[in-house]
């Protein structure tokens, strides 16, 4: 594994105990996977990189003052579960909502909290369905094309808010389809973890 994949945990200083706790994730979705396919079974023996860095590395773009995350399609946890993990020694106070529409992965997350001790609670909703969440950040995964993450987040961005979404090649074409729709503030931060992918950090979203 190169330095530069080290690099969004290591470049955070955490703790060897918020370390461990990273790891102690890994082995707990280890132990769910087989069962609900949480992950691709494929990306399991690589998990440290595939999942929890590339997760990790969200953590140091998000606004320094922000208290109230929201995590869409949290899924196995990624990258909502990795950030609360990060913020319990970081940002302590800071509060994580983690929206998963399925039941079985929604329990595996609330096990992952139970088990970690995380300032951090699942909504087993639709997205569509949730009241205005007030997200100071939200993140996704993997979850929809952008166009559809900006229909997802918008209701739920507080002001000055900022939205971190985990794109691949194509976030280019994604970028100009969002932007019929949609006024866009953004920066792009290349991912520490994929040479073909981006970190899309928007900084205002409004309708055109």
């Amino acid at each position: 594994m190169s330095a530069a994949v080290l690099d969004p945990v290591a470049a955070l200083n955490v703790s060897r105990e918020t370390t461990e706790k990273l790891h102690r994730f890994v082995a707990l979705l280890e132990k769910w996977n087989p069962a609900i396919n949480l992950v691709s079974r494929s990306t399991l023996s690589d998990a440290w990189t595939r999942h929890i860095l590339d997760s990790a590395q969200l953590y140091a773009l998000a606004p320094v003052t922000a208290q109230r995350w929201l995590d869409l399609g949290s899924g196995g946890g990624f990258p909502g579960i990795v950030n609360a993990i990060l913020a319990a020694e970081l940002r302590p106070t800071s509060t994580h909502t983690l929206v998963e529409v399925d039941q079985r992965k929604s329990t595996f997350l609330r096990q992952a909290i139970q088990d970690l001790g995380l300032n951090a609670t699942v909504l087993t909703s639709r997205i569509e369905q949730l009241p205005p969440q007030g997200a100071e950040v939200i993140t996704a995964r993997a979850l929809a094309p952008l166009p559809l993450l900006c229909s997802l987040a918008h209701p739920h961005l507080a002001p000055n808010g900022a939205c971190l979404f985990q794109k691949g090649a194509r976030y280019a074409a994604e970028i100009a389809e969002a932007r019929t729709s949609w006024r866009l503030d953004y920066d792009l931060h290349p991912s520490l973890t994929d040479p073909e992918a981006v970190i899309l950090k928007l900084k205002a979203l409004d309708h055109v």
